[in-house]
């Protein structure tokens, strides 16, 4: 039996997070997996090594940094460039920030208690503790504010948004109900709480434009997308009526005309962002459209539960996993003008789905890849990394110590403004690894054990 076949077996027979399962080898667990900003790249933590991937054209993904590393179980790399922030469960409270493709450590700052989340775009890096957040400025790492009494916050759970204009920050503004509170990274102050949910918060996720947020609560029923800017309810949306799941992703699609959500359930929903007068004229003159439009008037003399039930939309199209309870980290991006759906789960296994952006329905999987597979053929000792296509371009056998970054020629292009994006980044992080007097915050009282 191979190593796929394996880990999805196991994966079948367990209802919890395969990474936690006793029975598969350290090498094969998974601490931590998460997409990059823009769906180009994915990382993954495990407990011997962190891992770089990226995703390009022809649902292709490629290993391009393996680094040995004890217990990552935070890792966000900033686009497509070579900054990476890491946080170990040897030392969890300390952040480290590396430019990978130099072997370079930037940075290290030490809190006073554990980091839960850490999160990037490029103006600002996000540490989240339980009841403190702080905000670096990305150009010269120096801490600009400090958030002060959060709400208690045990799962670290914020998002930041990734776009330049709008770099809201959201996390939540209370212990008992779903509040969401909006703060302006740039001016640093609160902007807004969006009582969001009745139950408390469970997953948040803005768009490419930083104007949308989504938020499922802990029931995991109801998903909801508000505005950033004014607080105001966009679109609601039902995950299942019956059946509470426990919401582990949210992803809106780069034209923000869709929302993905994974859950413990076997089922990935997809939903359409469109409102009602927006809908095709077939579809509202439809059988269904009528009886969505009658429901719609009935709703205003039901109870408020009632109608909230008979007014939400449902899902647009579905991906149904062989197995419930994996824990998965998805993300959707367009390649050769085709939306594709990625789904990464914890027993080193990436699924990819097309979705039809005109009829819906169930996805159709397209390829998988098992990220442990591409580790063990590109690190071993020493790793050679060569293709015959690749030494047509430089004429030479490469190779590289195990700890030492893969030349990022490895990867698939990428378009020419995402280059040229990743250029100015890694510029930008050039200047930053040159200075050489970073703010450090208090350190830890001795005998911690960091």
């Amino acid at each position: 039996m191979n190593i796929l076949s394996s880990r999805s077996s196991v994966g079948s027979a367990s209802s919890g997070d395969v990474s936690s399962d006793s029975s598969i080898p350290s090498q094969y667990k998974v601490l931590t997996l998460t997409f990059n900003q823009d769906c180009t790249s994915l990382a993954m933590g495990t407990p011997n090594s962190y891992s770089l991937f990226t995703i390009g054209q022809e649902n292709k993904i490629d290993e391009i940094h393996d680094c040995a590393y004890d217990s990552v179980y935070i890792i966000e790399r900033l686009f497509s460039s070579s900054l990476i922030a890491l946080v170990s469960n040897q030392a969890p409270r300390k952040l480290k920030v590396c430019h990978f493709k130099k072997g370079t450590e930037i940075l290290s700052y030490s809190f006073a208690n554990t980091i839960l989340a850490v999160k990037l775009n490029r103006s600002r890096l996000i540490v989240c503790l339980e009841e403190s957040i702080y905000i670096h400025n990305m150009r010269d790492m120096k801490v600009l504010h400090s958030i002060r009494d959060i709400p208690s916050n045990r799962d670290g759970l914020c998002t930041l948004s990734s776009n330049d204009e709008n770099p809201y920050l959201a996390y939540p503004g209370s212990t008992i109900t779903g509040e969401v509170q909006i703060f302006d990274t740039i001016n640093l102050k609160p902007c807004l709480m969006i009582s969001a949910h009745e139950s408390t918060l469970a997953a948040m996720a803005f768009d490419m434009t930083g104007t949308r947020i989504a938020t499922a609560s802990n029931k995991g029923t109801v998903i909801r997308i508000h505005s950033a800017v004014d607080g105001s309810r966009l679109f609601e949306f039902r995950r299942g009526v019956r059946r509470a799941a426990t919401i582990y992703s949210l992803s809106f699609s780069p034209d923000s005309m869709f929302l993905a959500a994974s859950s413990n359930t076997e089922t990935i929903h997809i939903f359409r962002l469109i409102n009602q007068k927006e809908k095709p004229s077939e579809e509202t003159s439809s059988w269904m459209g009528s009886f969505s439009r009658l429901l719609g008037d009935v709703a205003h003399y039901l109870p408020k539960q009632t109608s909230e039930v008979l007014t939400q939309d449902r899902a647009f199209a579905t991906v149904h996993l062989q197995s419930a309870g994996m824990k998965t980290a998805i993300a959707m991006n367009v390649f050769d003008r085709t939306l594709k759906l990625f789904v990464a789960g914890y027993d080193g296994v990436v699924y990819i789905y097309e979705v039809n952006k005109n009829e819906g329905g169930e996805c159709k999987q397209i390829s998988q890849y098992l990220l442990f597979n591409i580790s063990q053929n590109s690190n071993n000792q020493q790793t050679i990394i060569a293709n015959d296509r690749r030494s047509s371009l430089d004429g030479s056998r490469q190779i590289y110590s195990s700890n030492l970054s893969r030349k990022e020629s490895n990867a698939v292009p990428l378009s020419s403004k995402l280059t040229n994006e990743k250029q100015a980044d890694d510029q930008l992080y050039n200047t930053a690894l040159q200075e050489q007097n970073f703010p450090e915050l208090p350190s830890p009282p001795p005998g911690d054990g960091e």
